[in-house]
């Protein structure tokens, strides 16, 4: 091929490329090479075409191919560089550098734009590579150009400062050290920029000069240059601080404190006076030359704004000096902490001094961090001081062999190291081997003498010594001086030295100051400071010790200085600045929370200001650290005694007296017993009253043995017997100690009467008089004593101190009160009230002293009433109304004067007596209101006219009067046993109140208080009053003992014997008693209700006719009564009669609407007249409808709950709702009303399976709870048992309640025992009801041996009982089958199971279980008549479901010849004769599923079969039972699947899901 040839492929391979046709290109390329092997351009077009085509290295070859032919083409440069540069591979980047550079060199001469392009791609890659070094080269290069080319000043500028900038990051990338060619480039490029800088100075110059500045401060060996740089910046800015900076920076880094540098430390300070380096640098001056507390000053705050490790290390330094050794440790721990990793020679001093610091301050801890800071010196062993230091930590943790054995180690390796005698001195006196260590410390002190350290330790070894130098202590002072001279900042010296002076040589003055001395050198020095605080305070320097206390107090820390806090506060104390001391005490406190001596001074402080609850806790807290502290109870005591805990305080004294005589608590011990007495006898409560006072003479008894010569333990005992004043005579008595009565001390204590405690306590006021004679108060408390005295009615005018002679006495004693305090206007008014009693009378001064209490004490409530009091027993009513209404006025809650007025409204006739009356019983128990009230309410109740005015609503209903005034009345009688009057009151409001046995324990105390009178009015009414409560207790013979020792001439008397006769089974005398009482009567209604009686009478004697005849004669009387009707309806029902009950009824009704009694009453009869009739479906629609006329009414719903499951049980939801009502509406029917809802539950299927919490199990068990003794709650139970084990067995689970039955029949015939005789029949059903269900449980769960047993166990018990007989005939006729499964049993057994079942014919049950064993066996015939014979038993006796239930059962025996095919009609009429009859019944889905599926199997594919089924699936779900629709779901598709109707056949499916049928889904796919 010819060169032209060349040039045309050439050409084409060119144009191949341009259409992006490579491989063509590559052809045409490949023809080149072979003729001319060293093209290149081909070459060069061979790298472009397998670049192209991602053909990497090919390209890489031709390339390197091209430029080894052409080394100095850029076209070949060009396309290597531009394939590295999209080519990620580490070798493509690793040789582009070179690339780039030699196409700059390439552009250079040719190019410059392309030269600066390259330079800029090149710069960016050593960039990224951190090649500095080159990166300055590329850029000097590129400088170099610009200048050749004459580039502008500002481009240069700017490219110079670029060039700074990128190499400035050379020194802030950690890790990469430039190399000092490097940093020549940058001082060059700094030193360019700032040359071609324009103006100067300037803000730009300023900037630039900062930069340089900061990066010849990272280049330590340029010490010129930063010198020279800082000192030309801070000529053209004098006031910038950065230079400064750098410049004191290399100061304090190079350890030069020369003459410049305190200059350039001064000259920063003055530019900026918190300079951090500024600090420092003083404070390392300060530092060198001694002064170690301007240092530790200049040094913190330094390094407060300027953190470095030299810093740290120079504070710790300083801090070691002045013996701070914590502060000193943890400035290492901060100086360790900056320090870099590369400055091994800080960090090893900084080591060193924390080492030091933690042995010098002592503790375990400490020494702990010691040796871990031991451990991380280099080469620590070979040091001896280090290792001296070493063995001081061992001391410090206890180890002393390990230090004895560091000494000896040290000692050893150099005989002179005084840190070597020094450790092992410390050592053996550890050991206690002071004579040793004195060797020690000598031998230290000689090796070195400047140690004022080693002198302290040998002086506190003498003072601590033997006896002999505790008595010379002149060689420790000796020694402590030297220390202190030689050390003057060991404030432990000082502190010894304030020992010295204070003890030994007791110079109060110096021991202050040196004391002082010690805590300013060292301000944790508690010991110190409260030495100085508590020397200036004793000699009178109080300013000083406070201004000492506050500088303490404002340096400290929250929880610190507790020394100081506490004794500021106990100063505050002292001065009665109680809220200060308050303050302080709690800081203190805070510092030490377990300081039992503090928690009490705080418990002070808030005593003293009155905030008892926090004085007490603060008590408390004490007693709580410090258990053997008696102060703190007592404390505690007596602040529960003044807020009136007085049950706690008494606690609180006891356990006082129970370790020790502790007067002042047997004091406080005694007033809170006699305050609680107080209290009690304010609510009548005596027994308990004369218990506490009883104690309380027996404390201070205790008291007043130890301390006879204290009156006011005279005067308190004396106020505790008279305390017995108030109480009953017969409650008060009281022992005492024979010692106090008068007797012998060896006698057994004395009971005491109430007359006799009063005299111990006449006794008691006069000691305490014969101490303190002066003293009104016991004047007036003597005075009471003998007025109490007068007034009690065993005293009579010839004893010697007879009433008057005693008053005579009072009235002395009160006056000589008046004279010795005639302003206290108590004296007056006990004086007034003495003079107005019965056998002085003296009114007029008793008048006067009224009025002279008034005014001395105007408000004064006690004297106004008591004046009111005298004016109404002299008649003046106005007057007294007057001064009660003052009294009133004063004070509201006094009950004695609204006594008063009520006793004014009664004189004149007032309503507002009643109300007045009730007002007095609120506000406290007083005998005159609680009787006056008591008195009306009764006068109301007998008031029968009355019941519907509104003044009766409010005074008795709406004020609940009668368990009020029973409460108040219960309290009177309490206290004052001897009123007749007040016993029948109260036995008259126990019977409004349905408490008999209380009401029948008044009467009989009445009648017996009575007996010994001679009122023979009250006493009559009293017996008939016992008889009545004796009838309500059942107390029959006795009622007609009490009634026929009355004169038997009231009606009351002679209804309540004949009652009493009546119900004592004495018919006979009943009916005479009657009789006689009809004679008495006066009015037709009382006639009518005796004639009721009588009519009852002869019933109950099997005289119907006689009965009816009395009963219609009641209906003639002019005022007939309701009851008579009622009672006519119930004979009627009983005897089957129901024209004369519908007739009965329909007059009873006719009478309007009753109160709520009567009308249940009337529901309950009507719905036995429509279930008579036979009616059922009517029964509940009534009782519905009751309900809804009277819904406030909780005894109707109680019955609709009730009639529900028996007549309705479809709807036992509603009935189970409806006893819900009634439980919440009243508590009485709602006990009763809960088991009836338990019914509905059962009826509806309510169990724990379905709802886990409202279900017929837990209603249950409440039922249970509240009625225990009710037998039938306990059936109810055994019920709901076995329906929870039936649902277990139905879903294939274990029964979770087994072995129960037994246990719950044994509660019902426990239960059974207290029944009343008229239940006894339906106790005896209850009971063979209840073994029918034990039985049938025990054969559910399998345990037939057990029913059997215990069917066998009855019968020993009640042999040939029918119920028992079935059940056990039941059992073994199961057991039969079960055993011999399809065996046929023979006719003989049959015949004992038919005479078994006729032996109970009133069973239905009995007969649906003969009809199942009928089945059983094939006899479907037989079945059938058992059946029948069930529906004629269950029609006879009215039984509603069990006339449904023997029809669904005989309809079912029938469905199954139907569906089985078996020929003729009988079957299917049978069923729908069945149904029919259910339907007529009630409504019933299980019946019409009967009559569907008698359909389906007849007509399976008739419309009318559809028809019915559907009528069942889509009902609502509430009306149809699942089991009834899941059924008729089943049948429904197996008809539509035989019709393939696919379109009813969805809708039914859809259906199905929508409820969760899901076994008819099942159910449809088998059938698919």
């Amino acid at each position: 091929m010819s060169s032209k040839e060349v040039k045309t492929a050439l050409k084409s391979a060119r144009e191949a490329i341009k259409n992006k046709e490579f491989k063509e290109a590559l052809k045409h390329c490949k023809a080149v090479l072979k003729l001319e092997k060293n093209n290149y351009n081909a070459w060069v077009f061979i790298g472009l075409a397998a670049s192209e085509l991602e053909q990497p290295d090919q390209s890489q070859t031709a390339y390197k191919k091209a430029v080894e032919l052409e080394p100095e083409q850029l076209l070949a440069w060009q396309g290597l560089a531009n394939l590295y540069e999209k080519t990620d591979q580490w070798d493509f980047k690793v040789e582009l550098p070179d690339i780039y550079q030699k196409l700059v060199d390439l552009y250079a001469s040719s190019d410059k734009t392309k030269c600066y392009e390259m330079i800029k791609k090149l710069s960016d890659v050593y960039q990224s590579d951190k090649e500095y070094l080159k990166l300055a080269k590329v850029w000097r290069q590129l400088l170099q150009l610009k200048e050749e080319e004459s580039a502008d000043k500002k481009e240069l500028l700017q490219l110079w400062q670029q060039m700074t900038q990128l190499l400035s990051d050379c020194l802030k990338e950690g890790g990469h050290d430039p190399t000092k060619e490097t940093q020549q480039h940058l001082i060059t490029a700094f030193e360019k920029a700032m040359v071609l800088m324009d103006p100067v100075p300037g803000e730009e110059h300023k900037k630039v000069s900062a930069d340089y500045v900061k990066c010849l401060s990272n280049l330590p060996q340029e010490e010129v240059k930063i010198k020279e740089a800082c000192e030309s910046m801070l000529t053209l800015y004098p006031d910038q601080s950065y230079p400064l900076e750098v410049l004191c920076s290399h100061y304090l880094r190079k350890g030069v404190l020369n003459e410049d540098a305190l200059s350039c430390f001064s000259r920063l300070l003055a530019l900026d006076p918190n300079s951090g380096l500024g600090l420092l640098g003083l404070g390392t001056k300060a530092l060198q030359e001694g002064r170690y507390k301007d240092a530790i000053k200049d040094l913190a705050q330094g390094l407060k704004k300027k953190s470095s490790s030299t810093g740290w290390y120079s504070l710790a330094e300083a801090q070691l000096k002045m013996h701070r050794y914590s502060d000193c440790a943890l400035s290492c721990s901060q100086g360790l902490t900056v320090c870099d990793s590369g400055d091994m020679e800080v960090r090893g001093k900084l080591l060193r001094l924390k080492l030091e610091a933690l042995v010098r301050s002592g503790g375990q801890t400490a020494a702990e961090q010691a040796l871990d800071t031991f451990s991380q010196i280099p080469d620590a062993g070979k040091y001896p001081v280090l290792m001296a230091l070493k063995g001081c930590a061992y001391l410090n943790k206890g180890h002393v062999e390990q230090a004895l054995k560091e000494s000896s180690e040290l000692l050893a390796s150099d005989p002179k190291l005084a840190q070597g005698f020094v450790l092992r001195g410390l050592a053996q006196l550890a050991q206690e081997q002071q004579e040793l260590a004195e060797e020690s410390f000598l031998m230290a002190t000689s090796l070195s003498p400047d140690s004022g350290e080693y002198f302290f330790l040998l002086g506190k070894l003498y003072w601590d010594m033997g006896e002999e130098t505790r008595k010379d202590r002149t060689k420790a002072q000796t020694h402590f001086l030297k220390a202190a001279k030689l050390d003057p900042h060991l404030g432990c010296v000082f502190r010894y030295l304030g020992h010295y002076y204070r003890e030994v040589a007791s110079d109060p003055g110096r021991a202050r100051g040196c004391y002082k001395k010690a805590f300013e050198l060292d301000d944790d020095d508690a010991e110190s400071g409260a030495a100085s605080v508590d020397l200036s305070m004793e000699q009178g320097h109080m300013a000083a010790a406070l201004a000492s206390l506050q500088s303490v107090i404002e340096k400290a820390t929250p929880g610190s200085a507790k020394w100081a806090w506490m004794r500021r506060g106990l100063y505050h104390l002292k001065v009665g600045e109680h809220q200060q001391a308050t303050a302080d005490l709690q800081a203190a406190l805070r510092a030490d929370p377990e300081d039992w001596v503090c928690w009490e001074c705080l418990g002070e402080a808030y005593l003293n200001r009155h905030s008892f609850t926090a004085a007490l806790k603060a008590f408390s807290k004490a007693h709580q650290l410090q258990p053997s502290s008696i102060y703190s109870v007592y404390q505690a005591a007596a602040i529960k005694q003044t807020l009136g805990k007085f049950k706690e305080a008494v606690a609180e004294y006891l356990q006082i007296t129970a370790q020790q005589d502790y007067v002042p608590a047997l004091k406080g011990l005694g007033e809170c017993q006699l305050a609680l007495a107080k209290s009690l006898m304010e609510d009548c409560r005596d027994g308990g009253a004369i218990d506490l006072i009883q104690q309380a003479i027996q404390n201070l008894y205790r008291a007043v043995t130890l301390r006879p010569d204290l009156s006011c333990l005279w005067k308190l005992l004396g106020d505790a017997c008279t305390a017995v004043s108030t109480v009953s005579p017969n409650r008060a008595q009281v022992v005492v100690p024979a010692e106090l009565a008068g007797l012998n001390p060896n006698t057994q204590n004395p009971t005491l009467n109430k007359a006799q405690a009063l005299k111990v306590g006449e006794r008691c006021y006069a000691r305490a008089l014969k101490l303190m004679s002066e003293v009104p108060s016991l004047w007036y408390d003597l005075g009471l004593n003998l007025y109490h005295q007068s007034r009690l009615p065993s005293i009579t005018e010839e004893d010697q101190n007879s009433p008057s002679l005693l008053l005579e006495k009072a009235q002395l004693c009160l006056k000589k009160a008046i004279m010795k305090d005639s302003g206290n206007y108590c004296y007056w008014n006990a004086l007034g009230v003495i003079s107005m009693s019965k056998g002085v009378e003296n009114f007029a001064l008793a008048q006067h002293c009224f009025i002279k209490s008034t005014q001395v004490e105007s408000n004064n409530v006690t004297a106004w009433t008591n004046l009111g009091t005298l004016y109404l027993k002299k008649d003046n009513i106005e007057l007294a109304h007057e001064a009660f209404k003052i009294a009133q006025s004063l004070e509201p809650l006094y009950v004695n004067c609204w006594i008063g007025q009520a006793l004014i409204a009664e004189r004149v006739g007032s309503y507002d007596t009643m109300d007045l009356f009730r007002h007095t019983t609120e506000l406290s128990t007083h005998i005159e209101g609680v009787k006056g009230y008591a008195f009306w309410v009764c006068s109301t109740l007998l008031d029968k006219n009355n019941r519907d005015s509104e003044l009766y609503r409010y005074n008795i209903v709406q004020m609940n009067a009668i368990s009020a005034a029973q409460v108040a009345l219960s309290k009177y009688t309490e206290r004052i046993q001897s009123d007749p009057d007040a016993f029948i009151m109260l036995g008259f409001l126990n019977e409004h109140l349905q408490l008999k046995r209380q009401a029948l324990h008044a009467y009989q105390r009445a009648v017996e208080l009575l007996q010994s009178m001679t009122s023979t009015e009250e006493l009559a009414f009293a017996l008939g009053s016992y008889g009545r409560a004796l009838c309500t207790s059942g107390q029959w013979e006795e009622a007609v003992r009490v009634y026929n020792s009355t004169p038997l001439q009231e009606l009351s008397d002679l209804v309540g014997l004949a009652l009493a006769y009546c119900r004592a089974g004495l018919i006979s005398e009943s009916i005479n008693a009657y009789e006689r009482a009809l004679a008495v009567a006066s009015s037709e209604k009382e006639k009518a209700y005796i004639l009721t009686a009588l009519a009852l009478l002869q019933h109950r004697q099997g005289n119907l006719d006689p009965a009816k005849t009395l009963l219609f004669k009641c209906s003639m009387l002019k005022e007939p009564i309701s009851e008579s009707l009622l009672c006519l309806c119930a004979l009627g029902l009983v005897h089957n009669d129901a024209t004369l009950a519908a007739a009965a009824l329909s007059e009873l009704l006719k009478r309007g609407p009753g109160s709520g009694n009567v009308v249940e009453q009337r529901c309950l009869l009507t719905c036995t007249l429509l279930a008579l009739q036979g009616n059922y479906s009517a029964v509940q629609r009534e009782a519905s409808r009751a309900v809804h006329s009277n819904p406030g009414n909780p005894s109707l719903w109680a019955l609709l709950s009730r009639l529900v499951p028996q007549y309705h049980p479809r709807k036992a939801n509603g009935g189970a709702m409806a006893g819900q009502v009634a439980c919440l509406s009243s508590m009485t029917q709602g006990k009763r009303a809960l088991l009836h809802s338990g019914l509905n539950q059962l009826a509806n299927g309510r169990h724990s399976g379905e709802d886990s919490h409202r279900n017929a199990l837990k209603t249950m068990q409440r039922a249970v709870l509240l009625c225990p003794d009710d037998p039938a709650t306990w059936a109810g139970l055994m019920a709901a048992c076995h329906a929870e084990n039936t649902s277990c067995y139905l879903s294939g689970s274990a029964p979770r309640i087994q072995g129960l039955e037994q246990t719950l029949m044994s509660m019902v015939s426990e239960k059974v025992q207290s029944v009343e005789e008229i239940e006894r029949p339906l106790v005896q059903t209850l009971e063979g009801w209840v073994l029918q269900q034990a039985v049938t449980g025990l054969m559910l769960g399998g345990q037939l041996e057990q029913a059997e047993a215990l069917c066998s166990q009855v019968l020993n018990v009640s042999p040939e009982h029918p119920a028992v007989m079935l059940s056990l005939t039941q059992v073994q006729c199961h057991h039969l089958l079960v055993a011999n499964t399809g065996a046929v049993l023979p006719d003989s057994v049959l015949d004992q199971l038919n005479k078994t079942v006729m032996m109970n014919p009133t069973n239905v049950g009995a007969w649906h279980w003969l009809a199942e064993v009928y089945r059983s066996q094939g006899l479907l015939v037989q079945a059938v008549m058992a059946y029948k014979q069930s529906l004629q038993i269950a029609s006879q006796l009215g039984l509603h479901s069990s006339q449904v239930a023997s029809l669904l059962r005989l309809a079912l025996l029938a469905l199954g010849p139907c569906m089985a095919g078996i020929p003729g009609n009988d079957w299917t009429d049978l069923i729908l004769e069945a149904t029919t009859e259910v339907l007529k019944l009630g409504s019933s889905p299980m019946a019409l599923l009967f009559q569907a599926l008698l359909q389906y199997v007849t007509k399976t594919a008739a419309r009318e079969t559809r028809r019915l089924l559907e009528r069942l699936v889509y009902a609502p779900s509430q009306d149809i039972p699942v089991t009834v629709v899941q059924v008729a779901g089943w049948y429904l598709l197996r008809h539509l699947h035989a019709k393939n109707d696919q379109e009813l056949i969805n809708v039914l499916l859809q259906h199905a899901k929508k409820n969760g049928h899901q076994r008819l889904l099942e159910f449809h796919a088998t059938l698919a």
